[in-house]
């Protein structure tokens, strides 16, 4: 019987190579876009330091939509093929991605406040976010609310695949909505919107969170098999007497 815990054994080598790096560059690309964010960035003209959210805001809020696409690509291949590395994927993006989807309401609700006066409003974009955020949790509570595993994947994968029906819905909310929200800034790296002094710092910032995700991700993904492991061998053992 084919061993379904193997990855290649060079990719596995690679992803703890990298781990180190990845948080190392996470954290210097961290220290620049701050310093970037903070000194280098303008004050804008109608907002004024506020707008000083948008290099925490935009990034979780791109990231989040990522991490869901990645989640739900591999909650697909595992649900078609059973394919354990790809659903311990899934299970390890999970959190971080609720993680991102948590910091782009709760910075959009501060930012919202003294642009909108109020913390909250029933907006397209910030509704179909809110929808992410519950397409998350479900994910994470479906896929742990049976001792069974292939269930809770099974149930899990199925949601997470019919979630990825809400990230157009929020990436053109803007376009085809009445919003308070603001058009997408960057549409186009060749003509965004954005001034290039704006722009600099919250790419940097995005990178900071991309490489930040990438190790958080390597690290849950090899819990999430050693979790897995013991799970079966216990119930191996429960078998067996």
């Amino acid at each position: 019987m084919k061993n379904i815990f193997i990855i290649p054994k060079q990719l596995n080598k690679l992803a703890i190579f990298l781990s180190p790096w990845f948080a190392i560059i996470s954290f210097i690309l961290l220290i620049a876009g701050l310093w970037l964010s903070f000194f280098y960035s303008p004050i804008d003209y109608q907002q004024g330091n506020a707008v000083r959210i948008l290099y925490i805001h935009a990034p979780s809020a791109w990231l989040c939509m990522m991490i869901y696409s990645f989640l739900a690509i591999n909650s697909f291949f595992g649900l078609i093929y059973g394919h354990v590395t790809a659903f311990c994927l899934a299970r390890a993006a999970a959190p971080i991605g609720l993680t991102f989807t948590s910091i782009c309401l709760i910075t959009g609700s501060v930012w919202g406040k003294p642009m909108w006066g109020t913390w909250w409003v029933w907006d397209a974009r910030l509704t179909s976010v809110l929808v992410l955020f519950f397409f998350y949790v479900g994910y994470i509570i479906f896929s742990k609310s049976f001792s069974d595993f292939s269930k809770g994947e099974k149930f899990s994968s199925i949601l997470s695949i019919i979630g990825i029906v809400n990230l157009p819905i929020i990436k053109f909310s803007v376009d085809y909505w009445n919003t308070l929200h603001q058009p997408a800034s960057i549409s186009k790296l060749s003509s965004p919107s954005i001034h290039i002094d704006m722009l600099i710092p919250l790419i940097v910032m995005f990178f900071s969170f991309l490489f930040l995700f990438l190790y958080i991700l390597i690290l849950r993904f090899q819990a999430e098999l050693n979790i897995r492991k013991v799970n079966i061998n216990n119930m191996k053992l429960f078998r067996d007497n």
